[in-house]
């Protein structure tokens, strides 16, 4: 089943949040996000259904196997273009959400070129 834009950013947002906190709650997303509590319920609810969050007693939100892979697919789609983009001369916030908008719709083949590319440029400029 694929994913929606939207569902690949709450993943990788609760990755982001799970880097520095064990306990991802609903309320740090929509902070994080600038969503609002029903949202974000409503999001989460429907990630929870198709089996790429669990929810423990307390309200903490974890990634499943299934959603933690695609959440580091994103987040390393938005490091990387946003590195790229920052080589190229655009400013750090300019990057950043424009790596923000073009990391759901690049393919697959075309991501591996520019990682592949950055990787040399990177060797490169040592």
């Amino acid at each position: 089943m694929a994913i929606q834009e939207s569902g690949e950013m709450y993943l990788e947002t609760i990755y982001v949040l799970s880097q520095s906190s064990d306990e991802v709650r609903s309320i740090d997303i929509g902070k994080y996000m600038g969503f609002s509590k029903p949202s974000v319920s409503r999001a989460i609810g429907v990630l929870k259904k198709n089996g790429y969050v669990s929810i423990d007693e307390q309200g903490h939100i974890q990634l499943t196997d299934a959603g933690k892979k695609i959440a580091k697919t994103i987040y390393e789609r938005h490091t990387v273009l946003t590195e790229m983009l920052i080589s190229l001369g655009v400013d750090k916030e300019t990057a950043t959400e424009d790596a923000c908008r073009i990391e759901h719709y690049i393919s697959d083949k075309s991501f591996k070129a520019i990682k592949k590319h950055m990787k040399e440029y990177k060797t490169d400029r040592k």
